[in-house]
């Protein structure tokens, strides 16, 4: 008997990787979290090829870690406007057998119902004001850095950007270069306020990189770890080496 083919899917580990092809050793593109939805958009033995619900990302998970939904609860899931996200470091959620799952800051934690979990733990939903984005942002603080992470044990600088953003009820592209096409652009970083983005470029123009605005000239974001530096109109300053690490392109005001 041939095997039923998913077409929807839902997370309901704490992270899944989502890799550039069907191969575990294969780049890291970006994470699916505890609660996140996908479409499938292709199967192969071992892996499906999915499209993230949330930003639109592509790319290949195995088999094993895909939790199917029926197109109608799929719907039903996507349609909510006002997710629940997880508030803390890490909370839990218990299964009807009463193991539990870790789930991490920024999991769609509203969709545990879905799964008959029982969340343990603090959430937020709606959109908060701007002034909660640098404290959100600092949750993250020393998180180590991780191409295509997404978790406080795993970031990358867009990364963390569009997990701050969405906490906060705010959605955002996946990627540093396609953030910033959103929002208005802003001539001076002494016109910018907390919460504020500036992007980086490299040698090509090409934008590479992306941080938060803090208070006083300073910037935190993904650079080895999640860190705070002196931001000022050629770039990222660290004082700690005393140079120069990111050189500023633009300054983007999105909420």
């Amino acid at each position: 008997m041939q095997k039923t083919k998913h077409y929807y899917g839902l997370c309901a580990l704490s992270i899944i990787p989502i890799r550039a092809n069907t191969d575990q050793a294969s780049e890291q593109l970006s994470q699916l979290l505890y609660g996140d939805t996908f479409k499938i958009t292709e199967h192969r033995k071992d892996w499906n090829k999915i499209r993230v619900t949330f930003d639109g990302t592509e790319g290949w998970i195995q088999k094993n870690q895909v939790t199917p939904l029926s197109k109608e609860t799929y719907k039903d899931l996507k349609a909510v406007k006002t997710p629940g996200y997880s508030s803390d470091l890490i909370a839990f959620v218990s299964q009807h057998n009463s193991q539990i799952i870790p789930v991490l800051l920024g999991s769609v934690v509203q969709n545990a119902k879905t799964l008959d979990h029982t969340f343990e733990g603090e959430l937020v939903s709606g959109t908060m004001d701007k002034d909660q984005l640098v404290p959100a942002a600092l949750q993250y603080l020393n998180a180590p850095y991780q191409w295509g992470g997404k978790s406080p044990f795993g970031i990358d600088c867009s990364g963390l950007v569009q997990m701050v953003y969405k906490i906060n009820g705010y959605a955002l592209p996946r990627d540093a270069k396609d953030q910033a096409n959103e929002g208005e652009v802003l001539s001076f970083v002494e016109e910018s306020s907390p919460g504020d983005l500036a992007f980086f470029d490299n040698e090509e123009g090409v934008i590479i990189h992306v941080g938060l605005i803090m208070q006083n000239n300073h910037v935190i974001h993904a650079h080895g770890c999640v860190r705070i530096d002196r931001l000022d109109q050629t770039g990222i300053f660290n004082v700690a080496k005393g140079e120069y690490t990111h050189h500023l392109r633009v300054i983007k005001k999105i909420i």
